[in-house]
Formats: structure tokens, sequence, C-alpha cells
């Protein structure tokens, strides 16, 4: 069983069948080449073969899949192979193709064969052959899903689960039976593909999949494949195309060009009723746009996706702050420390005088993370992001430091879980949080508060204000895990907008909070001493308006004018 001479196998002795009804020789097309090119890397590095495929649909990964588990299983004494897909009729189509290999294979390399039945084929010796030659007992089974105890009786060195995410049932349970009968050894091949069928089993699978290769842990190595990557999913332009701002900003993203686009508008049109939402499923862009949410976003997805897709591979600097303590305890120094991993990710480093400020999340109800969102409150652009499991004083302390780091930035935290942490930044000797009027209802009158809280009237509010910077100021969201939160943000059956079950979003509400406190700190840079600034036209009415004492305050605080 070799599978380093699978591609030369595969494209001189298999024929397919063509969406066109004909008969031909198989030749990788380019997306069934990278798949081919990642297996042949993982079986050659000696490791078992594990692949999770989230795709667009009609790429063919089932057939090369199909023909690299033939040739395992016809080059190999005692290779047990299993298919298993959605329902019935996927089965029998996927044992026709296997057939159909077989049938069409030159004389001289046909393996003997003992059954071909319409769930499986046993590459043996016939029981009627007089012969004592010796047959491979090897065997390719197909199954559908959904069947009581579905390949647990089995030992298995070639898997492929076909479109997953459409199998009934419970997912989860028929999967771990299958997986757990291919042992874990180089040799072994598991292959699990699908088109993406909302946020089900095979999301879950695929997120932990790309959180495992994130933090280098072995398991299934994710490959996405984009509706772009068919080179004949492409049609002639109409007379007087034009694309619309979505098409553009596609084709400014992923470098399509007009007939890429065309061909797109055929297909939601024609295969996908008109739908977006069906083509984004079905023929997706990035794995974002594949994973539908099943609620209604609160934010434009279409634009969310494209930004995520932007910032992908932006280089974020992680670490954390090293502090040293006095006899009390409170911070006497800290330095930042770059660390792989880290809790804190700056994008950019604070530029002297410049303002910023700090929104946080606490880790209550409905998240396990504490966060803090850091913006440069001239333009609202999000710079760095604390986020992370702590216990609240570690919170605290890193959230003290990196409002220090920041220009000693205006902090406002939640504290509608907790007090502990806004309580803990005061005992700190923190100089610039948030505040907050309150009605004290044993005086009567307003009282201040530190801290923000989130309330039936205050949540709507810096909702909107967070989709209106979405809508009107996207490049200002950096972060791309925030984005993914603001992804699966959607309004429940009462209108609420929340992360969507399972999901979380702590991200998208401390971004919120950093946006709704913007008013209590400065929008511009202060001034290098001496420096002379332009001054606007209201900033001139509020200095002259103001005595003598306040024109020289205005003066230290905005610049002498120019």
């Amino acid at each position: 069983m070799n599978l380093l001479n699978a591609k030369d196998y595969i494209q001189n002795f298999l024929k397919i069948r063509t969406k066109d009804g004909d008969v031909i020789p198989f030749t990788l097309n380019e997306p069934q080449q990278r798949l081919y090119d990642e297996i042949r890397r993982q079986w050659k590095a000696g490791k078992p073969v594990r692949i999770i495929i989230l795709k667009a649909r009609q790429m063919g990964f089932s057939t090369v899949t199909e023909a690299i588990i033939f040739f395992l299983t016809v080059t190999s004494m005692y290779a047990e192979s299993m298919i298993v897909a959605h329902k019935d009729e996927a089965t029998a189509n996927l044992f026709r193709m296997s057939k159909r290999f077989y049938d069409l294979l030159p004389e001289p390399i046909k393996p003997m064969l003992r059954a071909s039945n319409a769930q499986e084929l046993v590459f043996d010796r016939p029981a009627k052959m007089k012969s004592n030659a010796q047959g491979l007992s090897s065997r390719i089974r197909c199954a559908t899903a959904g069947g009581s105890g579905v390949g647990r009786s089995y030992t298995l060195k070639c898997l492929h689960l076909s479109e997953y995410a459409f199998w009934p049932g419970d997912k989860l349970d028929t999967f771990s039976g299958l997986v757990q009968a291919v042992p874990d050894r180089p040799g072994t091949l598991i292959i699990i593909e699908s088109t993406a069928n909302g946020y089900d089993e095979f999301k879950k699978q695929w997120d932990r999949s790309v959180e495992n290769q994130r933090l280098g842990l072995d398991g299934f190595t994710p490959i996405f494949f984009a509706w772009f990557e068919m080179s004949e999913y492409r049609r002639k332009p109409l007379p007087g195309f034009q694309r619309t701002a979505e098409e553009e900003d596609l084709a400014q993203t992923f470098g399509l060009d007009d007939e890429q686009l065309a061909w797109r508008r055929w297909c939601i049109e024609n295969n996908c009723g008109g739908d977006i939402d069906k083509f984004h499923q079905e023929y997706p862009c990035t794995p974002d746009e594949a994973f539908i949410s099943t609620g209604r976003c609160a934010f434009d997805k279409h634009a969310l996706v494209l930004r995520r897709e932007q910032v992908r591979k932006d280089i974020w600097e992680t670490g954390k702050f090293r502090i040293e303590y006095d006899y009390l305890e409170k911070i006497k120094s800290f330095r930042w420390e770059p660390e792989e991993g880290g809790p804190i990710r700056i994008r950019k480093h604070p530029e002297k005088g410049v303002p910023y400020v700090i929104g946080g999340d606490t880790a209550g109800t409905g998240s396990d993370k504490f966060v803090g969102q850091v913006l440069d409150n001239r333009t609202g652009e999000q710079v760095a992001v604390l986020h992370h499991q702590f216990g609240e004083r570690m919170y605290a302390e890193q959230m003290y430091c990196l409002g220090k780091f920041y220009n000693t930035a205006l902090i406002g935290i939640e504290t509608n879980y907790s007090t502990y942490p806004e309580e803990c930044l005061e005992w700190l000797g923190y100089r610039n949080l948030y505040v907050r009027e309150r009605f004290d209802t044993y005086t009567g009158k307003l009282a201040q508060s530190f801290g923000f809280q989130t309330t039936p009237k205050s949540r709507p509010l810096i909702i909107d204000g967070l989709k209106d910077v979405a809508k009107y100021e996207i490049q200002n969201i950096t972060d791309y895990e925030t984005l993914g939160e603001m992804l699966v943000f959607v309004y429940d059956q009462n209108w609420k907008p929340q992360a969507e079950s399972g999901e979380h979003d702590d991200l998208v509400m401390a971004l919120a909070i950093a946006h709704q406190i913007r008013s209590q700190q400065s929008y511009q840079a202060e001034p290098e001493p001496g420096q002379c600034v332009e001054w606007t036209e209201s900033m001139w009415e509020d200095y002259q308006n103001a005595s003598p004492s306040e024109q020289q305050m205005l003066i230290t605080k905005w610049g002498r004018p120019s």
C-alpha cells in the first residue's frame, strides 16, 4: 500500500463519468490536486492521514477520495475500506463509482473479485474458483449514515465520510463509532468532506480542527475550497456587464474577474433560486460564508465576511504585562513582554499624546472570558485586544497596565455581573475611569458611579452604535476574532440581539462599550509643548466664552492656536 504512486495509477487506469454522461480517463482538477498533495504530504511524513474538507458544491472531492481509497484497497492485502454517505441515493452513486473503477480496469491489473453487490466489493478468490490462487482479502463497503451501529464492528484502514453535515440522526454518535474503527497509525486514512449546513456538528468538528491546527495539535487538517478555485465556474459576461459594489468588493478581496462574477450571477439566479444566502452556503468564498447562521445577524454578514478575509493574515503581537508590586500589593511598575499565545494582542503600539479608550466585559453569564477592547479615540480604530480566562484580580491588573500603557486610556468595564474589577482599579489608583450617572434611591438625587451598566435601555443603544460602526466605518474593526463573534450575534425570537446558542459575545459587547464611552475622552492628540495647532470654529467659540484661567487650561489641553 504505497500512496506515493496513487496519482499515476489513478490517471492511467481509472475512468469516470462526466456531467455530460461521457466516460473518460480521470485527470485531477486543480482542487483535487491540492487535496491529493495534502494527503501525500501526510502519508510521506509517516502520519495517519486525517483531513476535514469544507467545500463548494460539485468540485469532485468524493470522486478523488473514492479513487484514492480504491487504489489503496486493490493494491494491498487485507485492506478494509468504508464509504459512508448521507442518503441511500448518494451511497448507491458512490458504490457505482467504485464499481466502474473496477469494471474498466485493464485486465492485467484487475484483482480477483469475490462479490459485488449494492453494498460492497470484495477483492478475493471467488468461492467457486478451483484454483488455489490467493486473493487480496480486501474490501470496499458502502453504507448510509443513520443506521444503528454503522461501522462499529469493523477495523478499517480507509474511511470516507461524505456530506457529513447532511447526515441524519445523531451525527456525533455515528462519527465516533466510525473513526474509532480506524487505528491511529501511519498507513490509515480518514477523510471527512461536506458542504456546510448551518451551525451543526460538522461546523463544530471544523472549528475544533481549525483551533487544533492553530495550537499546533494533532488532529484533522482543515482544508477549505472556495468556489472560484474551479476553473470551469465562469461564463462570458453579457453585453453591458457592470460590476455592482458587492461584486467589486469580491473582485478586490479575492482577485475575481468578470467571467467568474458573471458565473456567480448566473448561479445565484438559476441554481439557488435568487437566494444569495443559499449561494453563500453552497458556493462559499470563505468558511465564514459557508456556515450560514440560523438566526438573523444583527450586522451585515456579507460585509463581515469580506472584512474578516481582509484582516485574516494580519500579524498581531501577543503577550502580557509583567508586574512588580509594592508592600501593599499595589502595582509599583510593569513592563510589556511579548509572548506567543499571550492573552493580549496588539496591532498598533501607543503613540505619544494619542487618546485611547478601553471597553471591558467581565466573564459573566453567557461568556467565559474577560475582555478589553482598545480604540484609538481619534478614529475609533481597534488597536489592541485583551481576551483571556483570567481571575478577576489578574484581569483588573492587566487592564490597569493596558490602560497605563495606552497613555492612561479611559477605561469603562461592565459591572452587571461583578463590580470587583472596577473596584480593584479604583483601589490601584487608576485615574481615568468611565463615570456614569445613576439615581440614588436614598437621597433621591443623581449620583456618579464608575463602570458601565448594561440595562434594557443602554443595551440597544450600544448595539445600535456598533451597528453604525460596522456599516459606515468597518475598516476600524481590525480583529479577526471580534469579527467572528459579530457574525454569530443574532436576533432571538424576541428580537433581542445576542450570541447564537453555543457561541459567545464578550468581544462584541466590550467593543460596543468602548465605542459608547468615547465621548468622555478627548478626540484629539495632545500637542507637544510649544506646538501650534489649528483650532476649529467650535474650539474658538469655547475659548472666547471662557474665563482667563479657563482659556489657559484650554491652550494647555488643545495646544497654542496657529
